[in-house]
């Protein structure tokens, strides 16, 4: 504000005087002494000219910095720089050159997709190997601001397109780097937040010295190339045939298992038949009428022979 008062202090009384001088030329004196209203002259054309040149310089020098930015002023004459920030300030005509500087959060996204970031029209994602070599592709976005502090010092030394000189190259110097140092499917899955933190915590440390404050840094997306996909997915083919396989033979196994020990059961328990007939020859006859109904008590097995079934009851085995 101190620029626009010294301009008020100056411009003020200028305008005055111009005004008088305007005033005088615009009466004249008889030669009884009576003033008379004359006619526009040349020079007081000059001055109204000259005044409006001054309003008008007046009003083109006063600035309305929006709010969350700065406005770095340079002074041509004394080779000075001013930085004013958001509301009203004042830039001496002619002399000054000014650049305006966005202090809010800014945004810089490199993307695949068409229509995000910088670069919407094309391909803009970034491809780095990994530590076996192989390619991946990354989506990521980068929030950061400017420091205040540091804005005259930016303009001077780098200017207003910095992201395009720092913020980029930085960002895909430190991916790079970090991306190396771990396997794809690290990147890809396992250990992707930390490869995250990984890098912000570097690029704030190239970066941030410089004036450029970075907020966070957020990993979009992770792609792999067209062949290392299709390798991926015949992978997972065999992969899940070689589990059905050893379901199956795992089921096989099992029931042959079962078979044996079914096997077993049933030898074991003929030869515990055959030893119980060894040492009672009519337990096969107590055996065979015990599924018999309760209602038969004799039984003709041919001309000959003749089964006393209620005997053969009492005598069963004990």
């Amino acid at each position: 504000m101190l620029p626009f008062v010294l301009f008020l202090i100056i411009a003020i009384p200028v305008v005055i005087i111009l005004v008088r001088q305007i005033r005088r030329s615009l009466y004249v004196r008889d030669a009884a002494g009576n003033r008379l209203r004359a006619g526009l002259p040349g020079r007081v054309g000059l001055v109204v000219a000259l005044l409006l040149v001054l309003l008008l310089s007046m009003v083109g020098s006063v600035r309305v910095v929006p709010v969350g930015h700065a406005l770095v002023i340079f002074n041509t004459i004394t080779t000075s720089f001013r930085l004013s920030q958001q509301g009203v300030t004042f830039v001496w005509p002619v002399i000054s050159q000014t650049a305006q500087y966005d202090l809010r959060r800014l945004e810089y996204t490199m993307s695949k997709a068409t229509g995000e970031g910088r670069r919407a029209e094309s391909d803009d994602s970034l491809w780095s190997p990994t530590q076996e070599g192989l390619q991946v592709g990354i989506d990521i976005t980068v929030w950061h601001h400017l420091d205040p502090m540091r804005v005259v010092d930016i303009h001077q030394k780098i200017g207003p397109d910095y992201e395009e000189k720092i913020i980029r190259p930085a960002v895909r110097s430190v991916i790079r780097l970090v991306i190396s140092e771990y396997g794809v499917m690290e990147v890809y899955s396992a250990k992707r937040a930390r490869i995250q933190d990984e890098i912000n915590t570097k690029l704030k440390v190239l970066v941030e010295k410089d004036g450029f404050m970075v907020d966070e840094i957020v990993l979009r997306d992770v792609r792999f190339t067209d062949e290392f996909t299709k390798a991926i997915e015949a992978k997972q083919i065999a992969q899940q045939s070689a589990e059905q396989m050893k379901y199956v033979l795992e089921k096989e196994q099992r029931e042959a298992e079962r078979k044996v020990i079914e096997a077993t059961g049933r030898a074991k328990a003929i030869e515990t038949i055959n030893e119980a007939l060894r040492q009672n020859p009519n337990y096969i006859r107590y055996l065979y009428v015990d599924k018999l109904s309760d209602k038969i008590s004799v039984i003709v097995s041919d001309q000959n022979t003749i089964m006393d079934l209620k005997g053969i009851m009492e005598n069963k085995p004990r």
